[in-house]
Order: C-alpha cells, then structure tokens, then sequence
C-alpha cells in the first residue's frame, strides 16, 4: 500500500471552510510538497465528465419510494444518511456499505452521502447530498487520504444528477444547513454522528423511530425490480456452492477456509460481496448456528453445512443453506436426519401462500420435526404436548426462517404485527429452513447422534397463486443431492 503524501502550510492554507483540512501523515517520506510540485499538480489534466450517463435501472423505483415516503410524513423534514467509512486498523478502513435505507430510497453507495426531504406546500423537494469531485486547485485530490487519486474517481453532482434522478449538492455544507433548519425533522439514526450531531436539538429518539419502522416496513414487499435482484443473488449462490463441491477434496486437504474462499470468489466475481459471513460448518461445527470461524477440518464421512449468500451489486443478498455429504454419499444416520429436515421444509415451504399467517410455515415444520423426535424416542410424545412445552427447540434451536432483502435478516425493524404476527402477501420473499441439532455434548441422545447437524434452507417469493422457491436450482432431496455432487465432481 503506497504511502500518503503529508499537508504542506502552503495547502493547508488553501482549504475553504467548508473543506476539511488535508491530513498529514506522521512518517511520510516527504517532508513537504515545494511550490513548484503544487503548481505542476493544479493542472495539465484531462476533463473526464461523463456526458452521456443514464440514469440507474432501479431510478422509477426509487422515485416511487421516495413519494411513498414523503406521503407518510408531509410537513416534515427527513434525513436519511448513507453513513461514513468506519476505521479498520490505524489508517486503514473496512470496505464501505451504505446503509439499507439510504440505499434502498436512492441507488446511491457512496460513504457521506445524504438524502434530504425537505417539505414543500404539496410534498417534499429531494435532494441527494454527496462529496463532489476532489479539488485539485487546493491539492485535495493527491494529498487527502481519501483523495481520488488514492481512492479513485467519484462522480460529479452533475454526473450524481443524472444517474439518480435527484437533484445534489455539496453534502460539506450540509450541517450548517441543517443547524438553522426549523420546523420538523427526522433523522435516521445510527450512521452518521456529524449529521445528528447538527440535529441534536430538533429531533426526538420516538419520531425518529417512526421514520425508522416505516422504512423497514417499505421492504416488506418487493418490487419487480427486487425480486429480479433477489433471483441473480441466488443464481449466483447456486453457481457458488457448485463451485464449493467440485473443490472438496482441496478443503478436505486444508480447512473450511478453503470452502469460504472458494465461495467469496464467486461472490466477488458476479456480485459486491457475500450478503454476510458465509458459514462453512464441518462435522461438529454444523450444530453451531453461526460457526463463521472457518478454520477447522473437513473430512470425508462428516456433513459439510454450507449457509452461503452472494450479494449483489445493488445490495441484495441470498441466503442459501445445504448440508453435505463431504464424501458424496449420506451415512444412514445422516440420511434418516437430514430426510426428516427435508420433510420439515417441505410442509413449511407448502404453507407459503398469500393470505397465510406468517407464522403457519414455522408452525408446519416444528410438526414434523416434533414428530420425528418423538417417533425417534429422543423426547417424550405426544407431539402436541411437545410443541406445547417447546421441548423440540433442544434441537430445532431457533425460528424457521426470515424475512429477506437488501439486509439478511430484512425489515427488522418492522412492527410486530405487520411481521411475524402478519399475513403474508405476494411479493413477500422469506427464507425456509428448518434444522435439527444434535450437539457433540448432549447426553441425552445416543452417542451416534452427537455432533450432527442438518439445516435446509430455501429463499421463497411469496406468489398470488402460491409461492416460487428462487433457489430450485440447488437439489434438496437426499438422493438429488447425492447424484448432483457425483456430476460435479465426475
């Protein structure tokens, strides 16, 4: 990583206002910039504006949420940030997400960036708030850390314009504006400090969760152009885990390591990034529910759960899950568990349907997981007084799946009744995945049982006439599963 230039007094003296100053970098091997450097850097480059920009395939959705929204809340001013660069270590940063809402009402990624409504006689006037191009008459451009000739170009607010639809400016002069602003406002809270710092004094902590709800309640149901997303993260998702099984046998020589890196690989190469840490759970690992370590062994003979999501470029993610047989072929054992979490699935993905509760697919695969540990002797039936005590959450551990989106776990912020007390309406997408978990410690099941976990999972369109399951092109049945590796691996 090349080092960063230090300030000099002679840059330092150029800044605006509204400019942050140039930071300097302690132990930089130059001490300073001469003035005939500066002058040579102010010019001799090439205009580089981009004249003939399209606006972004999602634009005419944005829009229509951005009237939804301004709908919800006439009068008010509301603030949306995308959020700023978190550090990773000293000067180095973590790769920058913006935040969903930003993101899902604008198209926009870009760190410091805000959207601002702010209320007119019949709605609201947008504007998208974004750092413009780096100076090059102050020397921003090669002496700032985050200067375009360190971190690459960005768009100009005329180029921002054009692809977003919304009319930019300067988000520097942002927190002065929003300091003299009166009347009403809302802020969504959490990513941006300066810009709450400048509201601090007109906003409330129960208004501005409102604003919070609403918007995680907006992603609900998706649009056409979501869904469509939705369907290229799971194409993607599916080529990944194709990808995973025709390397097993270089995982089995190193660890589970080998299997997330194989995966990410796809992930980068046809999308932004994995939707969150892939899970790559050999053997034992299988029955911790979030096992994003990744550093232990793979052997043939145990089960490889592999719970792995290619995000797009746009932000939405899958959220896919199939548990292995790392050799190609299930043990007995593993077949009669894994075909009861197979059955599981098959009830909750039947209870999908529009006018449905939410709940009815959880519901219909804790039944037959419920059974079948009955049937198995590992818990006291009758089934109804199972589910009753939830003594099958011992192994079935945790809900049967989620909403999903351009976060995960979407719409988390949504109100009770409108999620998992609410019905279920076309263009919902939810994940199915019901999973049994027989810890390497747990008593209480014959020793066989120990240290085997199984999940499926499925990301399933709520349709009008029923449901789709977008990531049918990975088998599910035991027997599909196993001829599907055999391919792959012939």
């Amino acid at each position: 990583m090349a080092e960063q230039l230090p300030e000099t007094p002679e840059t330092a003296e150029q800044e605006t206002a509204e400019e942050e100053p140039v930071k300097q970098r302690k132990n930089g091997l130059y001490p300073g910039v001469s003035d005939e450097l500066a002058e040579s850097m102010k010019s001799g480059w090439a205009d580089t504006e981009l004249r003939d920009l399209e606006p972004i395939p999602q634009a005419a959705e944005t829009a229509a949420r951005r009237a939804a929204l301004s709908a919800r809340f006439p009068g008010e001013r509301l603030v949306v940030p995308a959020g700023n660069l978190k550090t990773r270590s000293n000067d180095t940063e973590y790769p920058f997400r913006a935040s969903v809402e930003y993101a899902h009402l604008t198209g926009n990624q870009t760190e410091d960036g805000v959207l601002v409504l702010e209320p007119t006689a019949d709605g609201h006037e947008e504007t998208i708030y974004l750092l413009p191009r780096s100076d090059r008459e102050n020397g921003e451009f090669w002496l700032d850390g985050q200067g375009e000739l360190w971190v690459g170009r960005r768009h100009s607010l005329t180029e921002a314009e054009k692809r977003y639809g919304i009319p930019a400016s300067d988000v520097r002069k942002l927190p002065d504006a929003l300091r003299e602003a009166t009347g009403p406002v809302r802020v969504v809270r959490g990513y941006d400090a300066g810009i709450e710092a400048a509201l601090t004094d007109k906003v409330t902590a129960e208004r501005d969760e409102e604003l919070r709800v609403f918007l995680s309640e907006m992603r609900l149901v998706k649009d056409d152009f979501e869904v469509g997303e939705l369907q290229k993260a799971v194409d993607s998702t599916v080529r990944g885990f194709e990808d995973v099984v025709k390397v097993l046998d270089k995982a089995e020589a190193t660890s589970e390591r080998y299997i997330e890196g194989t995966f990410f690989l796809r992930a980068r190469v046809e999308g932004n990034d994995v939707g969150y840490g892939s899970i790559c759970a050999a053997g034992p690992h299988a029955t911790t529910l979030h096992w994003v370590r990744n550093d232990g062994p793979v052997r043939s003979g145990d089960l490889l759960l592999l719970d792995a999501g290619v995000e797009t470029h746009t932000y939405y993610t899958a959220d896919v899950t199939r548990t292995l047989p790392i050799s190609g072929r299930y043990s007995e054992l593993q077949k009669k568990i894994y075909d009861a979490v197979y059955d599981a699935q098959e009830a909750g993905i039947a209870a999908v349907k529009p006018g449905a509760k939410y709940r009815d697919f959880h519901d219909a695969a804790q039944h037959v997981l419920a059974e079948r540990l009955v049937e198995w002797g590992l818990v006291e039936g009758p089934v109804e007084r199972v589910l009753e005590l939830g003594l099958q959450r011992r192994w079935t551990l945790h809900g049967t799946g989620h909403m999903l989106g351009m976060d995960v776990h979407d719409c988390a912020a949504a109100r009770t009744e409108t999620y998992v007390a609410g019905t279920l309406e076309p263009g919902m997408v939810l994940t199915v995945e019901p999973g049994l978990y027989f810890q390497a410690d747990d008593l209480t099941v014959p020793e066989e049982y120990r240290g085997i976990g199984v999940r499926i999972e499925d990301d399933i369109l709520v349709t009008a006439d029923g449901n789709r399951n977008l990531s049918a092109g990975l088998p599910r049945r035991s027997d599909e599963v196993e001829a599907w590796m055999a391919s792959l691996k012939g």
